[in-house]
């Protein structure tokens, strides 16, 4: 950078030709545009010197450089910073002489303010003494209206007191008369009134006036109650209530009395009436409830008239099944539970045809048959709750009782209707101690079954063994009747109320899966040696059923059901990785997952055993034909027929007798399942033991061919369209060698010509290769000795 003088003469140099005067209005100018630039940029006046020649030398270093020429744009640019001087200096001007305005403005402004605020300070102090002053004159008088006030409150309290008192004794008065003139409907609506007065002044602390108001509710409600209840009673008494006959035989005895219209306008009467007391029962009653522990869903009461018509029935039913009667034995509990269905039965047509019309006249939303059978389930599930604990440690009653329980709930439900949101039994055996004890059980008797189901002679036979078109699994019998069981406890189980109750028993059927799947295993072993034989067929077929069946059930809504229920447990508990979590919420796999995976892995190690054994047996019925003179053999010309060779004989008698004795023990899956797997094996061992380990000539390959596509394939059609596909390579490995002599000789010349970027895909197939690779066309080439003689 040049310095200041170095500028000044390099400035001087070109101007050496101007007058004095000019060098003078330049520097004159000069000087006014270095103020400009410093005003321009604000230049403090704390800046030093330094500072200043520091930047002005920047600024022409910058403006005009080391260009000579670049001192043309001076005038221009003293132009422009004149300009922007006298800019600056009108606006200096302005704001020093707004300034003072301003101040004097503000000043002005906070001396008006100072004046208002001690204006409103002496107002303050004025009405501040004023206000005291007036307080201290009122405050007698505050107090004396504070007094009064609280008197006029207790005294509006005592007559708002005296008024419900009043209204009260004026409700009870009017039901009083009413009833005097056996206005009974009156005085059930006065009634009525007088219980929702009771029900409002619940949230009040008047408690003597609560309990006056209790007590003669429950007193005109007793005396409406009993009336109406003997009437009622009367009325029913003369439909002859109870039905404890047949309902064929009741509608007999119905029609008989002349005034039957009259009799069910009455009972329809006094049931309105009844209805009509309702609330004021429910308010009065508590009802009667099982311990917490059941669990049971909240139900209001039964209605009041159906209460008074159960009544001759729940007698009935304590005479009968409590105390000392012959007819209450805990070994018998089918006799009460049959009673309370025959009950439910006589009463359905009744309830249907008189009862439910007026509930539905009277716009209630009960159905009458089913309160009626609500309340008479509650006498089953008290009867339960207090038999259930004296044979808890009884296998045999306690399992007996279930039974009877189980086959109870199903007539219930499909016969007449209860709905399962309703309290049941299965709430009662869902119970903690009651519902371990049975899982224990239920445990129990199914080990026994299975032990004897295996035991049994006929274990391993199927039982629809004649009959072709219901055999296809060929099922031995003890896989039949395990699944069975598996399906029997799923019927058990499947009502009960919660779905935790139905995942442990879910649990109880995989660990009997799993146990069953053991000891197939085990009789398995004892079967190794003999993996051909009947049992260890029927061993298979089994797992083969119970794994099919399984993966069934997957699909059942029922398990579906139970599925999601335990994926919301398993997600609580964090007991499985998000991945399986994942794969239950998707449906990619189900509860029974696991045992159908130790099922289809037990069942393929059998079949891989089973194909092991035949191939073995192959492998040794080839023998002879391994070694089979190949390259020696006349060619197809010289024979007049075309025949098996002789050392092929064994492999294909062994491989046949196999495929028979096996297609008539297994299922047809199985079967198919255990055909391919051979087929591979065989496929890949002649390829390799007979045809790559040989030569063969003209005639060897055709007699090759001859004795794979008319002999072997053909032991396969029955079971496949097109079984040559199963046997890629023994195929095309003959296709290569009978090639005729120009298409083998075209085809190695292509393959010898072809590389990794040219490969000879397309030429071989063309002459039907796609399994074999090009190395392995090249070493069947090179088995054929029939080539032409080149010379060489």
């Amino acid at each position: 950078m040049l310095s200041a003088g170095e500028i000044g003469e390099a400035s001087a140099a070109p101007c050496c030709s101007e007058s004095g005067d000019q060098r003078e209005n330049m520097e004159e100018k000069s000087d006014v545009n270095i103020a400009a630039l410093v005003g321009s940029e604000q230049v403090s006046e704390g800046r030093d010197d330094g500072d200043l020649l520091s930047y002005v030398s920047a600024f022409i270093e910058k403006e005009v450089g080391n260009d000579l020429k670049s001192l043309e744009k001076l005038d221009k640019l003293i132009e422009q910073m004149t300009e922007r001087k006298m800019q600056l200096e009108e606006q200096v001007l302005t704001v020093s002489s707004e300034i003072p305005k301003r101040i004097q403005n503000a000043l002005k402004n906070a001396e008006e303010s100072k004046q208002i605020l001690n204006q409103f300070l002496e107002q303050e102090t004025h009405l501040f003494s004023s206000i005291n002053s007036h307080l201290l004159t009122a405050q007698p008088w505050m107090d004396d209206l504070g007094a009064m006030i609280s008197q006029i409150e207790e005294t509006e309290r005592h007559l708002t007191y005296l008024k419900w008192i009043s209204q009260i004794e004026e409700l009870s008065d009017n039901i009083q008369q009413y009833l005097m003139t056996n206005n009974v409907p009156e005085a059930a609506s006065i009634l009525v009134a007088m219980t929702e007065l009771d029900i409002k002044l619940q949230e009040s602390s008047c408690t003597h006036l609560l309990a006056f108001m209790r007590a003669t509710v429950k007193f005109w409600h007793k005396i409406l109650k009993d009336k109406l209840t003997s009437d009622f009673e009367e009325i029913l008494a003369q439909l002859h209530w109870p039905f404890i006959t047949s309902p064929q035989s009741q509608t007999v005895g119905i029609s008989r009395p002349a005034s039957a219209p009259e009799i069910y306008s009455n009972l329809e009467t006094l049931f309105c009436q009844l209805l009509k007391l309702q609330t004021s029962d429910e308010l009065l009653t508590e009802p009667k409830q099982l311990p917490e522990k059941y669990s049971l869903p909240a139900s209001p009461s039964v209605i009041l008239p159906i209460q008074i018509m159960l009544t001759p029935l729940q007698k009935r039913f304590r005479y009968h099944f409590r105390g000392n009667r012959q007819t209450n034995v805990l070994s018998k509990p089918e006799w009460y539970l049959a009673q309370i269905l025959m009950w439910i039965g006589n009463h359905t047509q009744f309830l249907d045809e008189k009862i439910q019309p007026i509930l539905d006249k009277v716009g209630s939303v009960v159905n009458a048959r089913l309160e009626f059978s609500r309340g008479l389930m509650m006498l089953v599930l008290e009867k339960l709750a207090s038999d259930i604990p004296c044979l808890l440690y009884d296998d045999n009653l306690f399992c007996h009782l279930v039974d009877e329980v189980l086959l109870f709930e199903r007539e219930l439900h499909s016969v007449h209707s209860y709905p399962g949101t309703f309290a049941s039994c299965m709430h009662i055996l869902s119970e903690e101690t009651c519902f371990q004890r049975w899982l224990t059980v239920e445990r129990k008797f199914a080990l026994q079954k299975m032990d004897s189901m295996l035991s049994s002679e006929a274990a391993w036979v199927s039982q629809y063994k004649d009959i072709t078109d219901v055999d296809e699994m060929k099922v031995p019998d003890c896989a039949e009747t395990f699944m069975t069981l598996l399906l029997v406890i799923t019927d058990r189980y499947k009502n009960l109320p919660t779905a935790s109750r139905k995942l442990q028993f879910l649990e109880l059927q995989k660990d009997l899966v799993d146990d069953f799947r053991i000891r197939l295993t085990q009789v398995m072993k004892e079967e190794t040696r003999a993996s051909l034989g009947f049992r260890y067929c029927a061993i298979l077929n089994a797992v083969n059923y119970i794994s099919t069946v399984l993966a069934d059930w997957a699909d059942n809504v029922f398990f579906l059901q139970l599925q999601q229920a335990a994926l919301e447990v398993f997600a609580e508990s964090n007991t499985l990785s998000k991945l399986q979590l994942g794969q239950l919420a998707s449906m990619e796999s189900s509860v029974f997952d696991d045992m159908i995976n130790l099922l289809e892995r037990l069942k393929h190690d059998m079949l891989t055993r089973q194909v092991d054994h035949v191939f073995r047996e192959v492998k040794d019925a080839a023998k002879l034909y391994k070694k089979e003179r190949w390259l020696s053999l006349p060619s197809q010309s010289e024979q007049a027929v075309m025949s098996l060779s002789s050392s092929a004989c064994p492999l294909l008698l062994t491989l046949r007798d196999r495929l028979l004795q096996l297609e008539q023990q297994l299922c047809f899956s199985l079967f198919k399942v255990f055909w391919q797997m051979l087929v591979e094996k065989l496929d890949m061992y002649i390829y390799q033991e007979v045809i790559l380990a040989n030569h063969f000539n003209e005639g060897g390959a055709a007699q090759l061919q001859f004795d794979m596509t008319r002999n072997l394939f053909p032991l396969f059609s029955h079971y496949c369209k097109r079984p040559e596909n199963y046997f890629k390579h023994v195929k095309e490995a003959c296709i290569i060698l009978n090639l005729n002599i120009g298409s083998a000789l075209l085809l190695k010349d292509v393959l010898q010509s072809t590389s990794e970027q040219l490969p000879a895909t397309a030429a071989l197939n063309e002459v039907g290769i796609y399994k074999l690779v090009q190395q392995d066309v090249e070493i069947l080439l090179n088995l054929r000795t029939n080539w032409p003689n080149t010379g060489k």
